[in-house]
C-alpha cells in the first residue's frame, strides 16, 4: 500500500474467520481511498489492494455467492 506505512493501518478480522487460525482473512486500509486484504496467520506477506468503489463490488459479489465453488 504506497499511500500508507504498515504502521497506519488498522486491520480488522472477518467475522468469519474462527479463533482456531482457519479463514483468517483481514481488511485495512488507508481510511480514504485503499481498502487491503491480507492472511493474518502472515501480516508481514502479501497483501491486495483496491480501491473502494471495486472492493466493494466484490465485496457484493461474495456475499451473493458467486465465487463460491
Amino acid at each position: 500500500m504506497s499511500t500508507s506505512t504498515p504502521s497506519s493501518v488498522h486491520w480488522r478480522k472477518s467475522s468469519h474467520s474462527d479463533q482456531e487460525g482457519g479463514n483468517c482473512v483481514e481488511v485495512g486500509g488507508d481510511g480514504v481511498s485503499i481498502v487491503a486484504v491480507r492472511d493474518s496467520k502472515d501480516p508481514d506477506g502479501p497483501k491486495l489492494a483496491f480501491g473502494r468503489v471495486a472492493f466493494s463490488a466484490l465485496a457484493s459479489d461474495i456475499r451473493a455467492g458467486r465465487y463460491d465453488r
